[in-house]
This record gives structure tokens, C-alpha cells and sequence, in this order.
């Protein structure tokens, strides 16, 4: 009987405790992401890093299955895996990036270049006053290239701190990551796309929803197509000088014009797999780690 008493005492009180919480809160405490640390928690790191990583992603449409938020949560999703392995910051600025291109669907959100470096480089700057002097940019989001290019370079020539791409990186890192090279056109919300969203957020992949799109693009973008697939650099280089751009510049490739879902690809959605998903992390993390070692090597921390 006292057992009974006690066990609806404890039930009782969890259930009290349970109703005096938000019961949408989900998170647990991720180590070296900044949003979650205290004070002292980011004083204590800095005794023993000076690194930090920074992703760069966008609020976008991303087809009928993914979340808008896919770049931007899929990019900090990787820079904490990279930080549970090496001691580094992981300081998301911004969720919105670039993509005036995806304005044609509801929910997208796009900033201008001058506002995402702006943003960043005050950032950047406040961390540096807090000690931190070393960072790399991860973009998340291919039309953030141009900007997080120059984002490094604007650390570099303008403040105390060093950056640099750590795309380009980590490059001589990197090794195969087991996922099947495309025989179609497969970029934008696509199977390689929607692999990595099922490792990195499950959660938010809606599978049944998942409509392979019907693309139109313009007749000479379409002959181009057959030398981007195979790999051929120049023909990849032109094909997306032109390829999503937005509706206001008259070349008809925004992915309003092109897709009839958003997703940029023509390969069937139901390919799409975690466990590749997992391999093209595996690689990316495993890199990344590879070029800390090597840059701290390069500047052990503490170099003044």
C-alpha cells in the first residue's frame, strides 16, 4: 500500500511538474552552439579555442516536401556535428540568405548581399571583441556563394580576425560519400537535397507529399543539359550564370518559370534515403574536422 502511495505521489508530481512547462519545447542542450550557452560556458571555451564556425543559410521554398527552412537548419545541423567532434562556436547570424529567384512561392524570405555581409561582419566583429579570433563560413545555400566568398575576404581585410571559406576548405579532405551519382537533373530540393534532410532533420521531411516536378527551361538551357549531368564544368558553370534567376530579369529561369513544384529536378523523390543523407555528412564533418587539426596545426591557439 505504501508503495501505491508513493508511486501516485510521484506521478502526481510529474504530472504538476509536466503542466508548468511549455509542452512544445523540444530541444536539449547542444555543447558549443551558441544560442544554448551561458556566459560562462562561452569564457570556458575560450580557454581553449579561438575557432568559430558560422552557417550561412536562407529561408526558401524547397518543393512540397521539404521545410523553408531547410538551408538554414541542415547548415547549423552540420556545424554541430563538426563541433561535437573539435572544440569550435557555432554562431548562426541570420536565417534568411539570398533567393529572390524562389520570391514566386509563399513563405520565402531574401535579403540583399549588402544586408546578409552587413549583418555578419557586425557580428563577426562583436565576437572577435570576446576573444574569438579565428572563423570559417559555411555556406548553406548556393546563392550565398558570391557573399560568403566576399564575407571572408571582408574579415580578413578589414578586422583582427581570420576566415576563411570552409567549403573550399576542406576540400583536399574530402572523400567519396557512398551517394549515387545522378543520371538526370537532380539540384535544387532534389533526392541529394532531400537525403541529407532526413539525417539531419526528420523530423521536418514530409515523404508523402513529395511530387518529382516538371521543369521548363529555356530551349537552349535544355540542350545544355546532358553536358551538366555528366559533369562537364564549363557546360555547369553557364547553365547557372542563367539558371535561377529572378522573375524581374527577364530570363525566365526564376523557379516559378522552370518548375512546377520548386524543386529544381527532374530525378523521383522516392530515391531519396537517410543513410545516403548520413554518408554525405559523414564526409563533410569528417573534412571539416580533418582541416581544424590541420589549421591549428598551420596556428596553434594562442598565436598572437
Amino acid at each position: 500500500m505504501k508503495k501505491i502511495l508513493l508511486l501516485t505521489v510521484f506521478l502526481i508530481s510529474v504530472s504538476f511538474l509536466n503542466a508548468q512547462t511549455n509542452p512544445l519545447w523540444s530541444q536539449k542542450k547542444i555543447k558549443n552552439y551558441l544560442p544554448h550557452m551561458t556566459v560562462p560556458e562561452v569564457e570556458e571555451l575560450l580557454t581553449k579555442t579561438d575557432m568559430v564556425i558560422i552557417p550561412v543559410g536562407a529561408i526558401e521554398q524547397h518543393g512540397k516536401h521539404l521545410p523553408l527552412g531547410t538551408d538554414f537548419l541542415n547548415g547549423v545541423e552540420t556545424c554541430k556535428l563538426i563541433a561535437q567532434q573539435r572544440d569550435v562556436l557555432v554562431a548562426p547570424v541570420l536565417m534568411a540568405g539570398q533567393s529572390p529567384y524562389h520570391m514566386g512561392f509563399a513563405g520565402t524570405i531574401s535579403l540583399s548581399a549588402e544586408t546578409i555581409l552587413k549583418v555578419h561582419m557586425e557580428a563577426v566583429e562583436s565576437l572577435i571583441r570576446h576573444g574569438f579570433k579565428r572563423f570559417m563560413i559555411l555556406n548553406a545555400h548556393g546563392g550565398n556563394r558570391a557573399i560568403t566568398t566576399l564575407l571572408a575576404d571582408q574579415i580578413n581585410q578589414k578586422t583582427a580576425g581570420i576566415a576563411v571559406d570552409i567549403g573550399v576548405a576542406m576540400r583536399p579532405f574530402r572523400k567519396p560519400s557512398g551517394f549515387p551519382a545522378p543520371k538526370v537533373f537532380d539540384r535544387h530540393g532534389g533526392v541529394s537535397e532531400t537525403s541529407r534532410s532526413m539525417y539531419y532533420i526528420p523530423t521536418l521531411v514530409d515523404m508523402d507529399a513529395a511530387v518529382t516536378a516538371e521543369l521548363s527551361l529555356p530551349e537552349h538551357m535544355e540542350k545544355m543539359l546532358p553536358d551538366v549531368i555528366k559533369g562537364d564544368d564549363t557546360a555547369l558553370l553557364v547553365f547557372l550564370a542563367e539558371g535561377l534567376k529572378m522573375e524581374e530579369t527577364g530570363k525566365k529561369t526564376s523557379s516559378k518559370e522552370m518548375s512546377t513544384t520548386g524543386v529544381w529536378g527532374v530525378r523521383d523523390l522516392k530515391e531519396s534515403k537517410a543513410a545516403y543523407g548520413k554518408g554525405m555528412s559523414d564526409s563533410l564533418v569528417n573534412a571539416a574536422v580533418a582541416f581544424i587539426d590541420r589549421w591549428n596545426e598551420l596556428r596553434p591557439f594562442g598565436t598572437k
